[in-house]
This record gives C-alpha cells, structure tokens and sequence, in this order.
C-alpha cells in the first residue's frame, strides 16, 4: 500500500509543489488548509498575504488539478490562543516574538500532525525549504539546510521534537525556487508564479503597534529603545 501523507497547503506554490513532488514520488497524497483567523475578526478590510479565501481557493484548484482529495480545518482557536495572545503579551512586555515559529510549534507541527495520524496518514508533509536527516550513529534525526540556501528556512523549524520529525517529509530540501516554479508552471498550477507572502499573516501592513491597539482597545505607551 502506499503511504499516506497530509500536505499542508497554504495556496502558495511552495505547497502546491509539495503535494505534486510527493505524488509523483507514489504517496497517497491529501490536502489540507487551515483556516487561521478571519479578516473581520481582527479588523481588517482586505484580505491578508495568506489564509485568505482566494488562497483556499488556490489550494482547492491545485488539489483538483493533481485529484487529491482536499479538505479546510478551522484552527482559528488554537491559532488564537497559541500564536496572536503570545504575540500581542510578549510585545506588550517588550520583548520581539516570531509568530511564524510559533504557529510552526503549535499549529502546523503540533494541531495539524496530530490530526493527519488520526487521518491514518502516516507522514506530514510542507513547502518547507530544509532538509530533515536520520544519523544512524546517534539514532537521532536531524534538522539541515535545503539546497537553496536563499530560501533557507529550517531556523524556523529549530524547536520541532525527535516524534515531530520522524513523522515529517520535507519534499523541497533538494530544489531551488526557480526550479519550484518552473515545475509547476510545466505542471499547469494555477499557484506557479504566485508572488512570495513574506509579511505576518495577521497584520499584512506591517504594523505592529495598530494591530495590538485594534485588538487589545489599550493604547501603546512610548518608551526608549535599549
């Protein structure tokens, strides 16, 4: 039988080209996008650069155009509680959090891997740029860089456990992103030339201060910079 990996797919071409290399390498593959916030939730008026409902709808053309099954979980809850309140505290008492590790943590690799093994999947699978290695001589597996080191992010990925990456398949760690988006565009996905999200998901416009104003009602205090 073949084995059966959850592709995390946020409608970006990272992803979609995830779930095409693992099919093409024989997993049964399914598809899967989280719905982390709505826009309305945190007040804003137009769509973010991810998790919006354009890039789900990416992520259901690209699932359809490789016939794979595709399914939407709202993890806002959790994505809530996890990953905008620890934001929102840690800069509230001056320090600088990075969300994306966060939501790699609790959401992606945490809520969204034990919700494949209840799927009877196998494997996670994401567009991550890294490279995960078992070394048999410590009997532990490893976190490395992918070959695009331009893309490189497996700094974002430093505090996943031994369990996590046993069961994690990281399909990108040996192509570079032109390659990626040459072989989508050969593949016909509608995500190949997809411009790259690079922004917090929650607050596209960068601005951190309106953001936690928006939603706490407390105005900032001013303060020095150390």
């Amino acid at each position: 039988m073949k084995k059966k990996v959850l592709v995390a797919m946020s409608g970006g071409v990272d992803s979609s080209a995830a779930a095409m290399l693992l099919q093409q390498q024989g997993y049964d593959v399914t598809g899967a996008t989280l719905r982390m916030f709505s826009n309305e939730d945190l007040g804003l008026e137009q769509d973010s650069t991810c998790c919006s409902l354009s890039d789900v709808e990416d992520a259901k053309l690209v699932a359809h155009k490789l016939g794979i099954p595709h399914y939407v979980f709202n993890f806002s809850p959790c994505f809530r509680r996890c990953v905008i309140d620890r934001f929102i505290s840690e800069y509230e008492a001056g320090r600088t959090p990075n969300p994306c590790v966060d939501c790699n943590k609790h959401i992606k690799f945490g809520e969204l891997l034990d919700r494949a093994r209840l799927m009877d999947c196998e494997y996670l699978a994401t567009g991550h740029y890294a490279r995960i290695i078992f070394d048999a001589d410590r009997n532990r597996w490893l976190l490395a860089r992918g070959d695009d080191h331009a893309k490189d992010q497996s700094y974002m990925l430093f505090n996943l456990t031994q369990q996590q990456l046993a069961h994690i398949l990281l399909p990108l760690a040996d192509i570079t992103k032109p390659e990626i988006r040459r072989m989508s565009e050969n593949r016909g996905l509608v995500t190949a030339h997809k411009p790259d999200s690079q922004d917090i998901c929650f607050v596209p416009d960068g601005n951190y201060t309106a953001f936690i104003e928006r939603i706490t009602k407390n105005k900032p205090r001013p303060g020095k910079f150390i």
